[in-house]
């Protein structure tokens, strides 16, 4: 039996090709920060040196101390020196990757109905974007805020997946066993990785991404039909509540 479920966002909840989702993001981000004064390229390198060190945080630091450090450092700028643009730059033109976004209105149905049973639901998305940037998402997709019990952002957490720690400090904040949580997600390693703490696995293949044609044959996996089926051996109930 499980008590919560947690979402991945990019690819599970908004549909969307990642590949272009951060090819626009690099676009748009170059775009603001020109008009501080910023070198593209330093840029670019920068957001990508602070996104790897939250990736590879032991927990000493928030995501978000870390990817300060390392970006202002990079740039050769006092940490948190254009923190208040960045923000902004979250909160108004980082809407724009809604245009390259999809939207699936089932999986709200599918959510709305997994509250029903009783079970929580969180978002455990990659913590690199700040809380206003995962809120905007979070709409994308058609939900509200309050639709889930906690989000993963770069202020509230310290580690990142593929990490176990990641998928421990999400249960902790819920107060929920691991191994009474159900990670659902589209990307065959990040994902996945949640089993090592016990949690169980769904892998959403509409959107997936398997970087390096891992063997999932082992994992439960499929659409959207699929996942009602799992939660419905899970937890002895069905779909229509």
């Amino acid at each position: 039996m499980i008590r919560a479920v947690l979402f991945d966002l990019d690819g599970t909840l908004l549909p969307l090709d990642q590949d272009e989702l951060i090819k626009e993001y690099i676009r748009l981000l170059k775009t603001s920060y020109a008009r501080l004064g910023y070198d593209s390229d330093i840029l670019e390198k920068a957001t990508w040196a602070g996104f790897f060190a939250m990736m590879k945080n032991d927990g000493r630091q928030t995501n978000q101390e870390l990817f300060w450090k390392e970006f202002s450092g990079y740039c050769g700028r006092p940490q948190y020196e254009d923190k208040d643009r960045f923000d902004q730059f979250y909160g108004d033109e980082f809407n724009g990757l809604r245009a390259v976004c999809g939207f699936n209105p089932a999986i709200k149905e599918l959510v709305m109905n997994i509250k029903a049973r009783g079970l929580r639901t969180a978002i455990a998305t990659s913590p690199v974007f700040p809380d206003v940037a995962q809120e905007s998402r979070i709409r994308w997709a058609g939900f509200e805020v309050s639709d889930f019990e906690f989000y993963t952002s770069y202020e509230n957490v310290r580690s990142c997946k593929p990490s176990p720690a990641y998928f421990t400090e999400v249960a902790g904040r819920l107060g929920v066993p691991p191994e009474e949580c159900l990670m659902v997600g589209n990307d065959a390693d990040e994902d996945t990785a949640a089993s090592a703490v016990g949690m169980k696995v769904f892998i959403l293949t509409d959107c997936l991404i398997n970087r390096h044609g891992r063997d999932i044959s082992g994992i439960p996996r499929g659409g959207l039909p699929k996942l009602r089926e799992y939660i419905d051996s899970l937890t002895g109930g069905s779909y229509d509540v």
